[in-house]
C-alpha cells in the first residue's frame, strides 16, 4: 500500500496529457486532497458549488462522481446550489452564519463545503468561512485550496484531470490501496 503522495505520481504519469503540469503540483494537491478524502470516509458530506463561469463543472463532476461504473458505494456529494436556491444572496457574514446554521441541522455528521472557482468573490467567502472546506481556486492563493490560473487556455481540461485523479483518489482510499 502506498502513500497518496506515491500513488497519484503513478497514476498523472499515466496519463500523458496531465504529467507535465500536475507531476510538478502534487506537493500542494496531495496532502490537501488526503484530508479532505479523510473527512469523506468519515460520514463527511461534501457540499459542491461553482461560481457562474464553471456551473457546467458543477453538473459535470455531481453527474460523474456517483455513477455506477465507478463500483464503489454512493458517496456523500451534494449540490449547495439544489439545496439552497438563493445561494447568490447570501453575501453577508450574517447570512453566512444563518445558511451554516441550516446545513448543520440538515448534515449532523458534519459537512464541508468543495469550491471551485475564481477567489474573491461571494461564493469564495462562503467556501472560506468553514475552515475544513476544499477549494479549487482560481486567480487566488488561499488556505486549504488548490490554485489554478485563470488565464491558462487549458483551465477546462484541467479541471476535468482534476477530477479524474480526485476520483481515483477516492476510490483507491476507499479500497485500501493507498494509505491517508
Amino acid at each position: 500500500m502506498q502513500d497518496l503522495y506515491k500513488w497519484s505520481l503513478t497514476k498523472i504519469r499515466k496519463d500523458a496529457l496531465m504529467s507535465a503540469w500536475m507531476e510538478d503540483r502534487r506537493e500542494e494537491w496531495s496532502p490537501l486532497t488526503a484530508s479532505r478524502i479523510r473527512f469523506l470516509l468519515d460520514g463527511v458530506a461534501f457540499l459542491v458549488f461553482c461560481d457562474e463561469q464553471r456551473s457546467w463543472f458543477e453538473r459535470y463532476f455531481l453527474t460523474n462522481i456517483n455513477k455506477s461504473d465507478n463500483e464503489r458505494p454512493i458517496l456523500p456529494f451534494f449540490s449547495l446550489r439544489s439545496m439552497f436556491v438563493n445561494l447568490d444572496e447570501i453575501n453577508t457574514k450574517e447570512g453566512v452564519e444563518l445558511l451554516d446554521d441550516m446545513l448543520s441541522l440538515a448534515f449532523p455528521k458534519g459537512y464541508l463545503f468543495f469550491y471551485i472557482g475564481r477567489g474573491g468573490t461571494s461564493f469564495s467567502q462562503i467556501a472560506k468561512s468553514n475552515e475544513n472546506s476544499y477549494m479549487w481556486l482560481i486567480d487566488e492563493h488561499s488556505e486549504n485550496a488548490f490554485y489554478l490560473d485563470g488565464k491558462d487556455e487549458n483551465l477546462d481540461i484541467k479541471l476535468i484531470q482534476l477530477f479524474k485523479l480526485f476520483n481515483s483518489s477516492i476510490s483507491a482510499a476507499l479500497f485500501d490501496e493507498i494509505v491517508l
